[in-house]
């Protein structure tokens, strides 16, 4: 299949952080894009501004009217569609090519050097990192998970790099559709099991994804992940041993700094433009990758130094001697671990009031205990009912049923309208937002009563 006998590209879903940044790819290809997605928001509004028609109802059989024929016309969607989804039944029946939104960047990437970071979690942080990296030194087109705050935006282009940075995602098992040059693999820490079924077969996901990399390449793996691959891996870790190895993290007039040691070499005090030890181990990846790929390290590291992350991860709103405010993307249990032993490293004395929103009933389900041991570390917490996504309720499976199981004295579960009026009265110590359903909704209202 290639892409190049097609004029227009149909997105279901176009909304979606990842089929957004596909859409702008295709848009400025010179592609008539146009979508569906179920709700507004500020990346649907983006799209339209950059001349993308966009529509938020199921119209059916009208969807016949906004693409061409099925010949000339590619449909893109996601796995988060359901599959009773009206217009993408239209479609399939009127015999439209229809493909998975890691299929697309799979023929993306098939003629460039397709550099792609996997894992459970830090896989949206170290891709964008990656990108940037290669941004400010050799360029590259990026497909990413999130927005860069350092270039507001999920999608990076490049007319004359020959190499692609890849988020690759391992929902639906959608990264078995990539073939990359070298990949980054930062955790395989068992999730999405309502796809896999039981943390054996989720790991089967990842052993057929490192098969994936190719021969000539490089896999990078955080030390103790235990993969086979036709590609040549390497190892990093902070404070043990590994292939690449990072020490020393301390703090240094303000500024975040640790150690490199390569496999050749040795850089200190390589500065990092965001603190913690799980940023830390994101950049180690990414100066493996880099120093494996030849690229000249020391503007690697100049460029580490001006990294901003990305929206939603680690995200200061508020940051004042008396309140800081912190939103966070957080919705795995390791991933809450890593975001609370982050900020009792950066604020051990504050007071830490957490609002977590439960994404998914199945995983508030499969990892119950684990989200009530992490959460209970908070002085207070708050949380919202359970964004569900693509799913229906279980039965017995909610937020209260969480609260339950929480030791922390202080706590409660509130509406988002309760607990942006609760969070008003706040006006000391550290408040997060923590969550991947719509908890980004109230954030802004959040920031902006503490602003006034």
């Amino acid at each position: 299949m290639t892409l190049e006998k097609y004029r227009q590209v149909y997105f279901i879903g176009i909304g979606g952080i990842g089929m957004s940044a596909l859409a702008r790819y295709f848009n400025l290809q010179g592609f008539l894009v146009n979508g569906y997605d179920k709700t507004p928001s500020p990346l649907t509004d983006e799209l339209m501004d950059e001349d993308i028609h966009v529509h938020f109802d199921d119209t059916g059989a009208d969807v016949l009217l906004m693409v061409g024929e099925p010949e000339d016309t590619l449909i893109i969607y996601t796995p988060a569609i359901p599959k009773d989804h009206q217009e993408l039944t239209i479609l399939q029946e009127r015999g439209y090519t229809i493909i998975k939104r890691a299929e697309a960047l799979g023929l993306i990437t098939k003629f460039s050097r397709g550099l792609a970071v996997a894992g459970t979690h830090g896989k949206t942080t170290t891709s964008t990192m990656l990108a940037h990296l290669l941004h400010e030194t050799v360029g590259c087109n990026a497909f990413l998970g999130g927005i860069s705050s350092n270039y507001n935006t999920n999608y990076l282009s490049s007319t004359n790099s020959p190499f692609t940075v890849i988020e690759a995602d391992e929902f639906d098992r959608s990264f078995l559709h990539l073939l990359p040059y070298a990949s980054i693999i930062t955790a395989v820490d068992a999730d999405h099991l309502d796809i896999y079924g039981d943390a054996a077969n989720f790991r089967k996901g990842f052993e057929a994804y490192a098969k994936l990399v190719e021969e000539s390449g490089y896999l990078v793996v955080r030390k103790g992940i235990e993969l086979e691959s036709p590609a040549e891996i390497f190892t990093y870790a902070i404070g043990e041993k590994a292939d690449y190895e990072g020490s020393n993290l301390h703090y240094e007039n303000g500024v975040f700094k640790f150690d490199i040691k390569t496999p050749t070499d040795y850089f200190m005090d390589v500065e990092l433009g965001l603190p913690g030890l799980h940023n830390a181990e994101n950049a180690l990846a990414c100066f493996a990758l880099c120093d494996l790929l030849k690229f000249d390290l020391e503007k690697i590291i100049i460029a580490l130094a001006t990294f901003k992350g990305v929206k939603r991860r680690f995200e200061y709103h508020i940051k004042t001697d008396g309140l800081v405010y912190i939103d966070d993307y957080a919705h795995h249990p390791t991933e809450i671990k890593a975001l609370l032993d982050s900020v009792n490293l950066l604020y051990p004395d504050k007071r830490k009031i957490g609002v977590f929103q439960p994404h998914l009933f199945t995983r508030t389900r499969d990892f119950m205990e684990g989200f009530a041991e992490q959460l209970s570390r908070l002085d207070e917490v708050i949380l919202l009912p359970i964004y569900p996504a693509r799913e229906l309720p279980i039965e017995g499976i909610t937020s209260d049923t969480l609260l339950e199981k929480i030791t922390a004295e202080n706590k409660r579960v509130l509406s988002k309208e309760e607990t942006i009026d609760y969070l008003k009265t706040i006006d000391n110590g550290l408040v997060m937002t923590i969550g991947a359903g719509d908890i980004d909704r109230i954030v802004p209202v959040v920031a902006g009563n503490y602003q006034r």
